[in-house]
This record gives C-alpha cells, sequence and structure tokens, in this order.
C-alpha cells in the first residue's frame, strides 16, 4: 500500500489508561444497545426447530416486536452488559498481547493475530456463564418456552420482565446442572470465537490491501477501514457460524457433547441448518466491526497521553524528512523515531530527576553559569535547538555519520595496509620458489652431465686392451 496509507498505530504505553477505559465502556455500551436486538434474533433462530417459529430475520423482528414490544428485543439485556467487564479485559489482554509479541516480530498480522486469539480466550473465560444466563433469558417467550427452563411466578409469562427473572433463571440452572452449568458449552465457545478473531485479522488486512489497489490514491484510509472491517466479519462469522450454531444450542438445551449436538442438527435440518442465523449475525457484526477499526482507533487517539497528543505530527515531520528512506522501510522508520523519542524523554526524566534529587537549584545554576563563562573563548557556537524536528535531527546525527565514516575510512587504510603486507609476502614466496625451481634445473643439468662422464668412463674402462 502507499506510505500515505499506511495506519498510525498507538500502542498500549502511549494510553491514558483512565480516559481509555472509560471512553471504551461508554463506546462499547452504546454499541451493545444498538446490535442487541439482533443478537437475541440470532439465538432465537439458531435454537428454533427447523422455521417452526421465524422464517428469518425480518420475520422474527416484526413477530417479536408485535408479541412483546421493544422490551422483547431487549430480553437479558442488563444481565448482558456484564460482559462489558469481558470486553475490557479482552482490550486489554490484545494490546498486551500485542506488546509481547512485538519483541519477536514486528509483522502486525502475526501480532494482531496471536493476540486477537488470545484475548477471545481470556473474554470467553468470563463471558460463557453470563452468556447461559443471558440466552435462557432470550427464549423467554409470552405463553411458552424455547429453551429448557420457564421463568416462574407466571405461568403464562404475561408481562415478564426477563432482567427481572434473573435469580430464577440462575437457581434453576444451579439446581438442574450445578456450578458446570454456567460453563455448559465452554469449549464450543472457544472454538468459535478464538478463530473468529484470528480469522477476522488477516483478512481485514487482505481487504484492505485490494480495497487500496483499486481505489484512487487520494481516497483515505478510513474508508477502508470502514469498508473492509464488514467484509472481514462477514467472512469470519461465515467460516465460524456452524461452530456457533452448535454452542448456542449446547448452552440453551443443555447438551453435553458437541459431537452429538452436531449430528442431531445434520439429520434434523440438513447442512443448512449450519447457517441459521447467518443474517442476524453478520447484521449485529458490522456496527461492532467498524467501531473496532474506526471507532477503536480514533478511543485510541482520544485516550493519548497529553504529551503525546503532538508528538502524532512529529512523526508525520520525521517521515516527509526521510520520505525514500520511509517509503522503502515503513516499519523500520517508525522503529528508529520510537527509539529516538524515547531516549530523548528518558534524557530528560534522568536530568530533571537529578536536579530533584541534588534540590539545591542554586548550585546547579551557577554550574551552568560556569560552563556559559567557560565556553566564551570557544570559537565554534555551541548547539541550540531549532524548534524544527528534522533540522535538529540531522544537526545530531551528522556528526555522528561523520565519525562513522572517519571510523570506517581507518579501517579500510588498515585493511588496506594489511592486504598489501599481504601481497608482496606473496610475491616474495613466488621469488622464492621461482629460485629454488633455478637451482633445481641446475642441478638436474649438472647430474645429467655426471651421469654421462659416468657412462664413459665404464665404456672406457671395459674396452680390451
Amino acid at each position: 500500500m502507499e506510505d500515505k496509507r499506511n495506519i498510525q498505530i498507538i500502542e498500549w504505553e502511549h494510553l491514558d489508561k483512565k480516559k481509555f477505559y472509560v471512553f471504551g465502556v461508554a463506546m462499547t455500551m452504546m454499541i451493545r444497545v444498538s446490535v442487541y436486538p439482533f443478537t437475541l434474533i440470532r439465538t432465537r433462530l439458531q435454537v428454533q426447530k427447523g422455521k417452526s417459529l421465524y422464517h428469518g430475520t425480518f420475520d422474527a423482528f416484526i413477530k417479536i416486536l408485535r408479541a412483546d414490544g421493544v422490551t422483547g428485543l431487549y430480553r437479558g439485556f442488563l444481565v448482558n452488559t456484564f460482559t462489558l467487564i469481558s470486553g475490557q479485559c479482552y482490550v486489554t489482554t490484545y494490546e498486551l498481547t500485542r506488546k509481547f509479541v512485538a519483541d519477536y516480530s514486528q509483522s502486525n498480522t502475526v501480532k494482531s493475530l496471536v493476540a486477537g486469539g488470545s484475548a477471545s480466550l481470556v473474554a470467553q473465560s468470563i463471558t460463557v456463564p453470563i452468556d447461559v444466563v443471558s440466552q435462557h433469558l432470550m427464549m423467554q417467550r409470552k405463553g411458552e418456552k424455547m429453551g429448557r427452563f420457564q421463568v416462574r411466578g407466571n405461568p403464562k409469562g404475561q408481562g415478564v420482565v426477563a432482567f427481572g427473572q434473573t435469580k430464577d433463571i440462575i437457581r434453576q440452572i444451579l439446581r438442574a446442572d450445578g456450578l458446570r452449568g454456567f460453563y455448559r458449552g465452554y469449549v464450543a465457545s472457544l472454538l468459535t470465537y478464538i478463530p473468529n478473531s484470528a480469522v477476522w485479522w488477516p483478512f481485514y488486512h487482505f481487504y484492505a490491501e485490494q480495497l487500496s489497489s483499486l481505489c484512487p490514491k487520494e481516497c483515505p484510509h478510513i474508508v477502508f477501514q470502514a469498508i473492509s472491517g464488514p467484509l472481514a466479519a462477514a467472512t469470519a462469522s461465515i467460516l465460524t457460524n456452524p461452530m456457533d450454531v452448535i454452542r448456542t444450542r449446547v448452552q440453551v438445551e443443555g447438551k453435553n457433547s458437541i459431537i452429538l449436538t452436531f449430528r442431531q442438527l445434520m439429520a434434523e435440518e440438513g447442512p443448512w441448518g449450519l447457517m441459521k442465523g447467518l443474517s442476524a449475525r453478520i447484521i449485529s457484526a458490522t456496527p461492532s466491526t467498524i467501531v473496532i477499526v474506526v471507532g477503536y482507533e480514533s478511543l485510541k487517539k482520544l485516550s493519548l497521553r497529553p504529551e503525546l497528543v503532538d508528538s502524532r505530527h512529529c512523526y508525520q515531520r520525521f517521515t516527509d524528512c526521510y520520505k525514500c528512506f520511509y517509503q522503502l522501510q515503513p516499519e523500520m522508520t517508525r522503529r528508529i523515531y520510537d527509539k529516538f523519542v524515547t531516549q530523548l524523554q528518558t534524557s530528560i526524566q534522568e536530568e530533571i530527576s537529578e536536579i530533584k534529587a541534588e534540590g539545591n537549584l542554586e548550585a546547579v545554576l551557577n554550574a551552568l553559569d560556569a560552563i556559559v563563562e567557560g565556553s566564551k573563548d570557544c570559537e565554534e557556537p555551541a548547539w541550540r535547538p531549532s524548534g524544527i524536528p528534522e533540522k535538529d535531527l540531522c544537526s545530531a546525527v551528522v556528526p555522528y555519520f561523520l565519525q562513522q565514516r572517519d571510523a570506517l575510512q581507518r579501517r579500510v587504510q588498515k585493511q588496506e595496509a594489511e592486504n598489501r603486507q599481504l601481497a608482496d609476502a606473496v610475491l616474495a614466496g613466488r621469488r622464492q620458489v621461482e629460485e629454488l625451481q633455478l637451482q633445481g634445473q641446475a642441478r638436474q643439468q649438472a647430474w645429467q652431465a655426471l651421469h654421462r662422464e659416468q657412462k664413459e668412463l665404464v665404456a672406457v674402462l671395459r674396452e680390451p686392451e
């Protein structure tokens, strides 16, 4: 993607945690209010046998609204709001896991995939008991029940407010299944939401890259976020909806086996039964996904620590100064910038801490005055920050690069001298070899001449007198 479309990722250490959690709870609450009716409809569609009650998402919406009014669409809502706790645990686990994985991999996809799966594992451990209770409240209808338990105190079920009967549902679950009943379908929930969270991120990046290649360069990246998020959510929902149907039936109908529930569903409704409630699930996931990819990053921007609010613009100026390098290595540029800022902040904090520890500002100021007096004879002007980050960075980095260049030149000269010595040694060795070869040839010729003389002498001695 183009460098202008790279989304600046705000990490955990950059956030004001108090503001982050307050804004996060408020934002999550608004989203739950808007999508809860479709969550209820999805649950009822997944639990019903065939199409005995509802023929689809819109049909269920109309029938529930006519039978129970608006409150019927929010049965179990107050109980379900306790999942706000798990939502904050999900966010915290996600951000901390990203920070941990960053020590081993700088790939945003890898960090998001591992963090998403880990966060889902933690969140589901808190969410499943709340889901079990709220789902049984969702199943309460006027005059009849759809799940295992019927709210007592009103046999006809008329005028029942679901969240007012929470204690009754909890008692019935305890009597029927004990404490294990609150974690019924826990494994199915893990098999549903961990893959859903882990699969969503790769598809999100895939769709964003495809859209960026098709759309004009002037198109802002928030458009890619708003479109890629729901597309990734729809894809993940299609892939994980079969397990979500099984999870809902295990929790509501009291099944003990995922495999037996799957076989029963296939026998009763066939393969299409695995897609029940899919449209309602996609509808409920769309606004949540838009908030995740657009609102969540906006939430983190609102929750930035005060000293980092203006620093976001400094990074843009930093990348403009080193545009060529940023285009080639955007992640490396970000790491260099973060390292530079971190070291600068650390240095400033250490100096301030030392001044505070000494507690004698007059002595410190006198020492500074002494430095000023001692530098009067220095012709070279002292360095002063210009207020422009790129210029200050260049003035600080160029001397370091020049020093490194001189060091490299010295190393090259030393290596060249060693190479010349080695070449001289090789040439001297070659000359010695040539001299030895000449000496060998001379000795061979002398030996051959002596051999001929010996032969002639032997021939003379053998001649008869």
